[in-house]
C-alpha cells in the first residue's frame, strides 16, 4: 500500500495557525506549478515587470502578477489614496486612504510573496523624462502602461518599441459596464474607442507598427442610460484646468487589470493571446 505524505506539522515561527500541507502541491506556487510546470514557477520568478499606474486598472493588474509568481516589479504613480477610490482599486481600503499608493501595493506584494523584489517610484510620468526613466529601469521583461496621461502613453508606445521592450496598454474603464465587449488589439484594428482613436491617429504620425492595447467597442454608460452629464468643474484663475470627473464601476477595471495581468504572464510563458497573432 502506497503510504500517504504526512502533514508538515512544524510549527510557525510567529505564531500564526498551523496550516497543514501534505505535498508541494499545496505550496504557495503549486497551482501554478500544475499549470506551468516547475520549470515555468521558476521562469516566471525570475522575470520583472514595469508597471505604470497604480489606479483601478493598475493595481488590479499587480495583485494577480504578484500570486502569478512574478519575482520582481517596478510600480510608478505619484498618488495617494483618495476615497473616491475605494470602489474599483486593489490599493484603497478605509484605512489606506492618505497613504501612497506605492507604499499600499508594495505592502500588498510582499503579503502575498515575501521573497518578491519591489522597487517603487514616486513620479509624475511625464513625456520629457520618459527617456531617462527607462534609461534607469528599462532592465525589465515587460512593460504595463496603466497611465491616464494620452501624450505619456504615445511617447511610451514609441520608445519601447524603439527599444524592443515588450508592452501591453490599457485603454479607458470609465463609463463602460460589460466586460464581454473587452478585447486585445494592434491599436490599428480598435473600433469604436475615442482614446484609441486619439492613439491611432498619433502612433501613425511616429511609424508605431505594433502597439497592443486592452480596449472596450461598447457604447459609454451615459448614452445607455441617459446619464446627463456632470456640469464643468468651477476654474480658478491661475490654476491648471480641472477635468470633469468620470464615471466607474465597481468591477469593470479590476476585470481589465486581471485580463492585462493574464495577458502579460501568458506572453512570458510564450502563450501570447492564445497563440493567435495580434
Amino acid at each position: 500500500m502506497a503510504k500517504t505524505a504526512e502533514p508538515n506539522t512544524t510549527p510557525a515561527p510567529d505564531g500564526r495557525p498551523l496550516v497543514a500541507r501534505t505535498s508541494p502541491l499545496e505550496d504557495r506556487w503549486g497551482r501554478l506549478s500544475i499549470v506551468f510546470g516547475q520549470d515555468g514557477v521558476e521562469l516566471l520568478a525570475g522575470k520583472k515587470v514595469l508597471l505604470f499606474g497604480l489606479g483601478g486598472v493598475g493595481s488590479n493588474c499587480l495583485e494577480p502578477l504578484a500570486r502569478g509568481g512574478i519575482g520582481s516589479f517596478v510600480l510608478v504613480d505619484c498618488d495617494v489614496v483618495q476615497p473616491s477610490n475605494v470602489n474599483r482599486q486593489a490599493v484603497a481600503w478605509e484605512s489606506t486612504i492618505g497613504r501612497r499608493k506605492t507604499d499600499v501595493a508594495r505592502e500588498m506584494v510582499r503579503a502575498i510573496n515575501p521573497e518578491a523584489r519591489v522597487e517603487t517610484v514616486d513620479e509624475f510620468v511625464l513625456t520629457e523624462n520618459l527617456p531617462a526613466f527607462l534609461d534607469a529601469h528599462g532592465d525589465v521583461d515587460f512593460v504595463i502602461d496603466a497611465i491616464d496621461t494620452v501624450s505619456a502613453k504615445i511617447a511610451l508606445a514609441k520608445l519601447c518599441e524603439d527599444r524592443g521592450l515588450p508592452l501591453v496598454c490599457s485603454a479607458g474603464a470609465a463609463d463602460r459596464f460589460f466586460p464581454e465587449c473587452l478585447s486585445f488589439a494592434n491599436i490599428y484594428d480598435t473600433h469604436d474607442c475615442g482614446l484609441c482613436r486619439i492613439l491611432r491617429k498619433e502612433a501613425r504620425k511616429l511609424g508605431i507598427k505594433r502597439w497592443i492595447i486592452l480596449y472596450s467597442d461598447e457604447p459609454s454608460a451615459r448614452e445607455l442610460l441617459g446619464t446627463p452629464r456632470l456640469p464643468e468643474p468651477e476654474q480658478v484663475p491661475g490654476e491648471r484646468r480641472r477635468k470633469l470627473p468620470l464615471g466607474t464601476t465597481s468591477w469593470m477595471p479590476p476585470i481589465m487589470g486581471q485580463m492585462i495581468a493574464g495577458y502579460v504572464i501568458c506572453s512570458l510563458m510564450g502563450l501570447e493571446n492564445g497563440g493567435r497573432s495580434l
